[in-house]
C-alpha cells in the first residue's frame, strides 16, 4: 500500500475515468521512478512505472480455487462506478473525465 500511495502522489491523486475497467481494476503509471523518491543510479538509468490494483470482495475465492470451482455472482463482483467510489473515499482522488494529454 505505501508503494501505491507515492504512485498516487506523484499523480496528485488525480486519475481518469478510462483508467478504471469494467471489472473494478485500475491502472496508471508513472513517467520517471525517481518521482518515487527513489535515489539515481547512473548505471540503472531512469525507467518508468506501471502500477494495477485488482479490488475484489470477500469470495472471490470461489472463482480461483483448484477444487469445486464457482462462477462469482453478479451483485457480488466489483463494478466500475464501485471502484471509482472507493479511490475517492480511501484515498479521497480525484477522477478526470478528460483524456490525458500526450507529451
Amino acid at each position: 500500500m505505501q508503494l501505491l500511495e507515492s504512485g498516487l502522489k506523484v499523480k496528485e491523486y488525480e486519475l481518469l475515468r478510462r483508467n478504471f475497467s469494467e471489472t473494478g481494476c485500475f491502472g496508471f503509471g508513472i513517467q520517471e521512478h525517481i518521482d518515487l523518491g527513489i535515489k539515481y543510479d547512473p548505471s540503472t538509468g531512469i525507467y518508468g512505472m506501471d502500477f494495477y490494483v485488482v479490488l475484489e470482495r470477500p469470495g472471490y475465492r470461489v472463482a480461483r480455487r483448484r477444487r469445486c470451482k464457482s462462477r462469482v455472482g453478479i451483485q457480488h463482483r466489483v463494478t466500475k462506478e464501485d471502484a471509482m467510489k472507493w479511490f475517492q473515499v480511501k484515498y479521497e482522488g480525484v477522477i478526470l473525465n478528460k483524456s490525458s494529454n500526450i507529451q
